[in-house]
């Protein structure tokens, strides 16, 4: 895999917006774990920084209402679209959600429509291929299989183990888009990619040496596929 930059002697930073939803802690300690010497980790609700930082991770926990609501409340929505249009950006849990035309969740909501595609609801009575029933949310280790060779996958084996806690996944419209699925019942997206944007359903952070491993790839990207 190619497209991941070398540090060099300019720090860079690494923005984790804080819009109030999200195990922020835990995110940026994980990046602050795997970041080298010339890399700095921020936890910021200032869209200035956002603006000015050379990479940007939207985190998401919780109801998708609440996510977009909060969002739109604190005016960080320009910021999110300007990094997606400029810089390296990532997006975890409910943040790939966030990432949707639309999710089904709390009676419909409109996401930011960056994937053109829809959130939907695994159901009440989510059947394995075997017939029997398996509980939502989706909880706990899954392996994920990779759909595109991309440089946030450098050094994690196909097939890996990523820690999930979900009761809706994401159904993109293009399928070109989709870098990674996960098997629950029924195949699902859990990873999506496009120029300088990547998108995971999995929480990195709790998903031990190959979460490390993509967070790491993250803070040396450059954008490109």
């Amino acid at each position: 895999m190619t497209n991941l930059t070398e540090s060099d002697t300019n720090q860079s930073t690494v923005a984790v917006i804080d819009y109030g939803m999200g195990n922020l802690h835990s995110v940026a300690k994980a990046l602050e774990h795997v970041a080298d010497e010339y890399t700095k980790v921020i936890v910021t609700s200032d869209p200035a920084v956002i603006d000015a930082a050379d990479r940007v991770l939207l985190p998401g926990v919780g109801a998708i209402r609440d996510c977009i609501g909060e969002m739109h409340n604190t005016g960080l929505v320009p910021s999110i679209r300007k990094a997606m249009k400029e810089k390296p950006f990532l997006a975890i849990c409910v943040g790939i959600q966030s990432l949707m035309s639309h999710s089904e969740e709390n009676g419909g909501v409109d996401c930011l429509n960056h994937f053109a595609g829809n959130a939907l609801f695994f159901g009440d009575n989510h059947r394995d291929h075997d017939g029997s029933k398996l509980k939502v949310p989706h909880m706990g280790w899954n392996q994920v299989k990779h759909t595109l060779n991309h440089p946030l996958w450098a050094g994690i084996p196909d097939n890996a183990r990523f820690y999930f806690v979900h009761s809706f996944y994401v159904v993109p419209e293009n399928k070109a888009e989709v870098a990674g699925t996960c098997d629950y019942g029924l195949e699902f997206c859990v990873a999506l990619a496009r120029d300088n944007v990547f998108a995971v359903q999995f929480h990195p952070e709790k998903s031990h040496k190959d979460g490390l491993q993509l967070y790491k790839n993250f803070i040396h990207w450059n954008g490109k596929p």
